[in-house]
C-alpha cells in the first residue's frame, strides 16, 4: 500500500534568517527533518498553524525588506 504523506511543501525551500522558518511552507528545519517520521495527526497539527506563521513572517519581512532596500540604495 502506498500511503500519501500530507505535506505543506511547495518546493520553495529557503529558510528565513530572522524567523528560521521555511519561506515556502512555514515549517522549522526540525519539523522538515522529522516530517516523514511524524504521524499524520502530528503533521496535521503542525499544518494547522502554518498559515499564521507565514503571515507573521511575511508581515515582518515586508517591513524589514523595505528598510533593507533603502539602506542598500544609499
Amino acid at each position: 500500500m502506498n500511503a500519501t504523506v500530507s505535506t505543506p511543501c511547495i518546493k520553495v525551500c529557503v529558510v528565513d534568517p530572522v524567523s528560521a522558518l521555511c519561506v515556502g511552507c512555514g515549517r522549522t528545519l526540525d519539523e522538515v527533518a522529522a516530517w516523514g517520521a511524524m504521524s499524520e495527526d502530528a503533521r496535521r497539527a503542525v499544518m494547522d498553524g502554518l498559515g499564521a506563521r507565514l503571515l507573521a513572517m511575511r508581515s515582518r519581512g515586508s517591513r524589514a525588506g523595505r528598510a533593507g532596500r533603502r539602506e542598500r540604495a544609499d
